[in-house]
């Protein structure tokens, strides 16, 4: 058996590959596109699906790759020995052309010429068959052929020898095991056994089906191989170990953080799980920030999955007792030495990876912070109300808007002697999301349950003629009522209209569909949104307003042309407003997404802080300025090659046909798009910018208006300012000066109402010094006072403790029928064993609630006053009891 560099592996891996005829096709983006239901690419397969499928690929039949990988569905095993959740698949792929015979024969030839091994110790598994698929007995032959001992062919279930995602190609697959010269562990000890004996090598799937969404299987139109072999897991085994932090791709960062933590790896089991944590986030962060896509952390999808990773690394490096700079030394570790020949993307974004790091990292910090004082807030109401448990809400709020974990609230809870309720927090969850599932209308459920039309011939489409009409003459193809197709549509019912020809724009790429009508003899449909659906097909939602339509009806299509313009001239905008942005703040900026409709536009771009007034207004300048130029908008069909070159501006995640439509404003803007325009920017007439503002980590939102609406905007703008001075008893020149005027008075009426309620505080309390006691050689002022809040009680605590010097402070008080409790102890008192958390602990069942803190100050609330008494007689016994 050979050693390897991770460097040396990829190298031999693409050679080996190219000699037998193979293309070495690159690795893509690590954030998927969505169309096999996942965020990541989690396979090295994943972005090939479309050729796996049938689709010619243009380099060829045999293609090879070393593709990252990010999973995350078992990242609460990240700390072992192997997990991670970034990896390296080292792929090669054969569409249509070489099976099961030639797979065989490589593999083999990789395994024991390449790499070393030696045939007695080598294993292969194959499919047992099933009620689904039969037994792979091929698949058994052709490893045997290949050079395999017969008796090292091992047949398993689906579980463990039939590959592919939650739909898409799919087939049995055969996996390839290192024998270890160790005794069996028992009878059934063999391949997956968890002794240790076999360990995992590569994998060879034989793609011979597709597996729709409904979970049946129908055999593929061209057999596929698909082999995959983790990269970390064959170097940590060819270098030695079974520790994958142990290979060179981690090597540097262990040092690292054995270095500023003073720990060595290995010594002790929670720091090293730490040090692996840190390590696998910190890396996958990295090329996750780095990667083309170039993504942020946010609170939604992808961008959340790599919020939770950052922030899990610094709550463990916290543990090592690291820092930022720590987290960014060890991030320019993985960009300058471990990855900076195989993925020179992180050179390239070096910059912008360290940016979003250090961002993140600092708003952790500050959510933290932030957290803490709300969490502190929740704490004193539980504890007043005498309550054991945080509820889940109060979880969930703390989690949603703060962002503070859930795990992390548990911890401090306990802290305090109390729990949290986590099914409440699991249903709040939960509310939430069916909140959302709820707020879809129709349009939106249909464009997602679009198996209402699934039964139609794919020979029955829509073909668009709007970019050049607003009428046409069609024919009804289908006809739905949200549920299913139907012959018929009577008057009053609402409803979708498929026809075969439209100048209806259907919403797509940000714009909003259009409205209009659609007539046949003696009946009229009002179309209220315009939806795609796959197939190439258009749907028409609306309501028959009257007479009826019938599959086959001749129809009339007509486009509500005003409503259109004002969308035009809102698309338009935002094309001027992209290239402004990039003018005024740099290339960096791209669109994260936007929509238009006839009311406004609204973009959303890459941008690491918040825009001031000058960079707004001279955005806002520019795209006025080519408004004024009247710069005529021309739109070119091309081919995405030859659009690319010619500098057009891309949506990255955007799926594109092979000829795309370029749409340009002079020079000033060149971007791929397939929507509606207006012919000349002097259309738009105006722009006016009226918000921006944060929507997600890094990424900045615009909202903006154009031609009439900013006219109605200023009208309205005017009103208000006119009905503001008119409560304010003042002109609207003078507005200004009266805000500040009653901002003032407000300021000074506060402060004079802070200073009576400590007043009355005071005197409802009295001289209470006469009431102070020792209690061996400690003093103690316990006693009462009457209507004052808990913020309150711990103001007169201070005050009190100031003026004894060194002692226990217990102050009660009844206020709206309940009972607030503070206790404070100073250091001299502690050093001799007082502990205010445990004295409150101890005291406040006599007022009939619960309570705890920490040992310089506690607080908790009752239920019942009448107990006030004995709380504080029972305040003296305890402190005797601590010292």
């Amino acid at each position: 058996m050979k050693q390897f560099t991770s460097k040396e592996l990829r190298k031999n891996w693409i050679e080996f590959y190219e000699k037998r005829g193979h293309v070495n096709v690159g690795a893509v983006s690590l954030v998927s596109d969505g169309s096999t239901g996942v965020m990541f690419n989690v396979a090295g397969m994943q972005p090939l699906m479309p050729y796996l499928l049938g689709q010619k690929h243009p380099l060829g039949t045999r293609l090879c790759n070393v593709q990252g990988c990010v999973r995350t569905n078992d990242i609460d095993s990240v700390g072992d020995k192997s997990h991670v959740t970034f990896f390296e698949m080292m792929g090669s792929w054969s569409l249509g052309d070489y099976f099961k015979e030639d797979r065989c024969k490589w593999s083999y030839e990789l395994l024991t010429e390449v790499y070393g091994f030696d045939r007695d110790h080598l294993a292969a598994t194959v499919f047992a068959g099933d009620e689904n698929a039969p037994r792979d007995e091929e698949g058994a032959q052709c490893r045997i052929k290949s050079g395999f001992k017969p008796e090292n062919i091992y047949y398993l279930p689906a579980e463990d020898n039939w590959w592919g995602l939650e739909y898409g190609p799919c087939g049995p697959d055969s996996e390839m095991f290192y024998i270890a010269d160790v005794p069996d562990c028992g009878p059934d000890c063999g391949p997956g056994c968890s002794c240790g004996k076999y360990t995992e090598l590569g994998n060879d799937v034989f793609m011979q089906y597709e597996k729709h969404k409904d979970g049946h299987l129908t055999p593929l139109s061209q057999k596929n191989v698909d082999t995959g072999w983790g990269l970390e897991r064959n170097l940590a085994f060819l270098t030695g170990t079974k520790d994958v932090y142990k290979t060179d791709l981690f090597a540097k960062v262990i040092a690292y953080e054995e270095e500023r933590s003073g720990s060595k790896y290995d010594a002790d089991e929670k720091l090293t799980r730490s040090m692996r944590i840190l390590a696998d986030h910190l890396r996958t962060a990295v090329m996750l920030i780095g990667d083309e896509a170039r993504l942020t952390p946010s609170n939604a999808g992808s961008g959340y999955v790599l919020r939770r990773l950052i922030r899990r690394a610094v709550r463990h490096g916290r543990v090592l007792g690291l820092n930022k700079e720590d987290y960014l030394k060890i991030a320019s570790i993985y960009i300058d030495e471990v990855y900076n020949e195989a993925y020179p993307l992180l050179i390239q974004n070096r910059k912008f990876i360290l940016k979003e790091l250090d961002k993140e990292i600092v708003r952790f910090e500050s959510t933290l912070e932030n957290g803490m004082k709300e969490f502190k807030k929740i704490l004193d109401d539980t504890v007043k109300s005498g309550a054991k448990q945080i509820t889940g809400k109060d979880a969930f709020y703390l989690y949603d808007t703060f962002g503070f974990p859930f795990e992390l609230t548990v911890e401090m809870a306990d802290e305090e002697g109390l729990s949290v309720d986590e099914k409440g927090f699991a249903d709040s969850m939960e509310a939430q999301k069916q909140k959302a599932r709820d707020n879809q209308n129709f349009s939106a459920k249909l464009s997602v349950d679009s198996d209402v039309f699934a039964s139609l011939d794919k020979s029955v489409t829509t073909e668009f003629v709007g970019y050049d009409r607003l009428t046409s003459d069609a024919k009804v193809v289908a006809l739905s009522d949200g549920n299913a197709m139907i012959d018929d549509m009577e008057e009053g019912a609402e409803g979708t209209i498929v026809v075969d020809i439209t100048p209806f724009y259907a919403t797509m790429g940000g714009q909003v569909g259009d409205i209009g009508v659609i007539t046949a003899a003696g009946a009229e449909f009002d179309v209220y949104e315009t939806v795609k659906l796959p197939e190439g097909r258009v749907a028409h939602v609306g309501k028959v307003s009257s007479g009826s339509f019938k599959v086959g009806d001749k129809v009339s299509m007509a486009v509500d042309a005003q409503n259109r313009a004002k969308t035009c001239r809102n698309h338009s905008a935002t094309h001027l407003l992209q290239a402004a942005l990039q003018e005024v703040l740099g290339s960096d900026v791209h669109q994260q997404g936007s929509y238009q409709d006839p009311d406004r536009t609204r973009f959303d771009f890459s941008y690491g802080e918040a825009m001031n007034a000058e960079q707004i207004s001279k955005v806002q300048s520019i795209v006025n300025k080519k408004i004024a130029e009247d710069i005529p908008v021309t739109t070119d069909v091309m081919g995405i090659e030859e659009a690319k070159k010619s500098g057009a501006m891309a949506l990255f995640g955007e799926k594109y046909g092979d000829s795309v439509r370029v749409v340009s404003m002079g020079d000033f803007s060149k971007e791929l798009c397939g929507g509606t325009h207006v012919s000349h920017t002097g259309e738009i007439r105006n722009f006016k910018i009226i918000s921006e503002n944060g929507v997600a980590a890094g990424v900045r939102r615009i909202e903006a208006i154009t031609g009439d609406n900013v006219n109605d905007y200023y009208e309205n703008l005017e009103k208000q300012i006119a009905a503001a001075a008119e409560a304010a008893k003042t002109n609207p020149s003078d507005l200004v000066k009266k805000i500040e005027a009653m901002q003032k008075q407000i300021k000074e009426l506060g402060s004079e109402i802070e200073s009576l309620k400590s007043k009355a505080a005071k005197e409802a309390l009295g001289d209470v010094m006469d009431q102070v006691s020792e209690v061996k050689n400690v003093k103690l002022l316990a006693t009462s006072v009457d209507g004052v809040d808990m913020n309150g009680l711990r103001d007169l605590g201070d005050q009190l403790k100031a003026k004894i010097g060194e002692g226990v402070i217990v102050l009660a008080s009844a206020s709206d029928g309940k009972v607030n409790l503070v206790v404070m102890a100073t250091d001299g008192a502690i050093a001799k064993g007082a502990h205010a958390g445990n004295l409150i602990k101890a005291i406040a069942p006599k007022v009939g609630g619960g309570g705890g803190g920490r040992p310089n100050m506690a607080q908790a609330g009752g239920k019942d006053p009448s107990g006030i008494d004995e709380a504080l007689k029972e305040a003296k016994t305890t402190l005797e009891g601590q010292l």
